[in-house]
This record gives C-alpha cells, structure tokens and sequence, in this order.
C-alpha cells in the first residue's frame, strides 16, 4: 500500500476519478484518508489542471487516498508517466498533514516549463474552478 495525493481530474467525480480507475482495473478501491494541500501554482490546460510546486505558491487543494500498489501502473498511465522519460506529469513524493498525521504521498505536478504563459488557478481548487468557469 502507499499513498497518493490527487489535485485534479483524479478527484471523486472528475473525469479520471481514482476510485473509478480502481473499478475498471478490477485493483482494490482507494481508501480516501482525507484533504489536504500542496503549497504551489495551479495552471488550467483546458481539459485538466497542473501543479508547479512552490513553497512561495498557494495552498493546492486535494485528497489523499491508501491506494494498493496496482494501482500505481494506472495512474501512471493516465498521467502519461513512463520511466525515463520526462513528459509533461512527473511522478514525485511530497509529504501532506491529513488531520493530525503527516503522510508521504505520491503526486503528479507539471514541469515548470509546460505551464509557461497558461491561466493560473489562484484559488489553488480545480473543482471549484472547473464548475464555475
């Protein structure tokens, strides 16, 4: 088991729902541990959003889940990360507080450079952007 830290179309309800991708994979169903944020930049590219971390950033709202280790290959794919090579998602560890814990999670933000001149979420919640835009 790890954990994952989702801030966009992984969300419950969203396009890519995590627990969804789970279902069609027939892996074990994530077990949502709580919200927590990411300190960073929110970008819209149109059909999904995209995190540049940064401690100088705003607070990223999303969910941590206990996924089972399946289901890691799925997410991957989704966010079109493969090993060695170096897209557009990278796959990277961040450690989030869920209630009173401190977790390592793994989460996918975008290189720096793929956000260059796109709209920036400022308030940090893709849901709440994605459903009043």
């Amino acid at each position: 088991m790890q954990t994952v830290f989702v801030y966009g179309t992984l969300r419950a309800g969203e396009v890519n729902d995590i627990r969804e991708a789970a279902a069609r994979n027939e892996i074990a169903e994530p077990n949502l541990l709580g919200t927590a944020t990411v300190r960073g930049h929110l970008f819209d590219f149109g059909a999904y959003p995209g995190l540049v971390a940064d401690e100088q950033g705003v607070d990223v709202i999303g969910d941590v889940y206990e996924i089972d280790d399946e289901l890691v290959a799925v997410l991957d794919e989704i966010e079109a990360v493969f090993p060695g090579v170096e897209g557009r998602f990278l796959a990277r560890e961040v450690m989030v507080k869920v209630d009173d814990n401190v977790v390592n999670c793994r989460f996918y933000p975008v290189t720096p450079h793929a956000a260059k001149g796109l709209p920036e979420i400022k308030s940090g919640d893709w849901v709440q952007y994605r459903t009043t835009r």
